[in-house]
């Protein structure tokens, strides 16, 4: 069939928050975008995620895209509607016990190294803190600098200022292929574009198959109204060999305030597993980590269970830049956890690299081509 004769500068495949913003960052730079997306906005990946906003230092790397997002959501947030419920409420990693206080030391001379300002809480502190947190606990770190955001509101407002830049956004359009000069439509047409972005989320690697991405399945679950039962976002040290472990399956402790007050509760990693639906044994098992960690959960009362697949690869590092092989294909994509906090610094940093620029923090780390060199 025959090409659409419309060409645009950039074609951006997906459209949660991670393509959201790509797209802005594109339009910004007087380019002719396009936005395609098999569903609605936020719908898939995005939709998975529990809107925190966090510096990580699982690697240098990590934290250097981590540090550079979250600076670009605190200049965003004053822009962003009320339906975006932006707050920055901090966040506690919680010790369990001694060893994981010296971790939370650890991560403390780490963030203090790196300009990110993180308070040691002992016992007692902890509970001042958060007081409906069990009372063993050995106390934590308050990383003041963190955040979080409605995602989903906040897709859809990127969407809306890329469109008032000039961007088009096409919903409910599935892209069967890509190639260097478009996308092809299951149809057979082919949409012509200068450059072509694959953000499409846990889906990345089905049309770009040189990035190892595999698909992790997640649970959230969101509570009735408990107004300030959550200060801030909460977070198990353990969290982290759960979310960047191998295991088929893990859960950890992880509450969110809402600013409608009401708790998401997390979460849950699964590999291996493509049924979206429930899995009641991971719920029961989420929710009993939750329990240790807030007795006081087993009062409330859940409206809605939901599961969405995260985009992991085999480093946890994103892919951001050109894909190996290809002239005008790029990648911006393999988040997994992190999307919601990295897609502001993701699209800065594509399109530096699109422009031909240098840019605030090195790009190589993200480099799609790395995974290739690994093979």
């Amino acid at each position: 069939m025959a090409s659409n004769k419309k060409t645009f500068d950039a074609a951006i495949v997906g459209a949660g928050i991670v393509g959201a913003a790509c797209a802005v960052a594109l339009a910004r730079e007087g380019l002719k975008v396009l936005i395609l997306d098999s569903s609605s906005a936020a719908s898939g990946t995005t939709a998975a995620g529990m809107g925190h906003i966090v510096a990580m230092d699982d690697s240098p790397a990590q934290l250097a895209l981590t540090h550079y997002s979250q600076k670009l959501w605190r200049r965003l947030a004053p822009e962003l509607p009320a339906s975006c419920e932006y707050e920055n409420c901090g966040t506690i990693w919680v010790a369990a016990n001694a060893d994981e206080m010296s971790e939370v030391h650890r991560k403390k001379a780490v963030y203090d190294e790196n300009g990110i300002t993180a308070h040691v809480l002992d016992a007692q502190a902890l509970l001042d803190a958060e007081p409906n947190l069990a009372k063993h606990l050995s106390g934590g770190l308050l990383v003041d600098s963190d955040a979080v955001v409605y995602q989903l509101a906040a897709t859809r407002y990127l969407l809306l200022k890329a469109v008032k830049q000039g961007a088009e956004y096409r919903q409910f359009n599935s892209v069967a292929s890509l190639s260097d000069d478009g996308v092809g439509l299951p149809s057979g047409e082919r949409i012509s574009a200068g450059t072509t972005i694959n953000a499409a989320g846990a889906h990345a690697g089905d049309l770009s198959p040189s990035l190892e991405i595999r698909p992790r399945k997640g649970h959230l679950v969101i509570t009735d109204r408990y107004p300030g039962f959550v200060r801030h976002q909460l977070v198990e040290l353990g969290y982290l060999k759960s979310a960047h472990g191998s295991d088929a399956s893990s859960v950890a402790f992880n509450v969110q305030p809402r600013k409608t007050g009401q708790i998401l509760l997390g979460s849950s990693r699964q590999f291996n597993s493509n049924d979206d639906a429930v899995d009641n044994a991971i719920l029961n098992r989420m929710a009993a980590r939750g329990f240790e960690y807030m007795p006081a959960l087993k009062e409330m009362s859940a409206v809605r269970v939901w599961t969405g697949f995260r985009p992991a690869t085999p480093d946890n590092l994103p892919y951001i830049g050109k894909v190996t092989g290809f002239k005008n294909i790029y990648a911006a994509a393999g988040h997994e956890g992190l999307g919601i906090t990295m897609s502001l610094g993701t699209a800065e940093l594509l399109a530096d690299e699109i422009m031909g620029r240098e840019s605030p923090i090195p790009r190589q780390p993200y480099s799609p081509g790395r995974s290739a060199a690994s093979s």
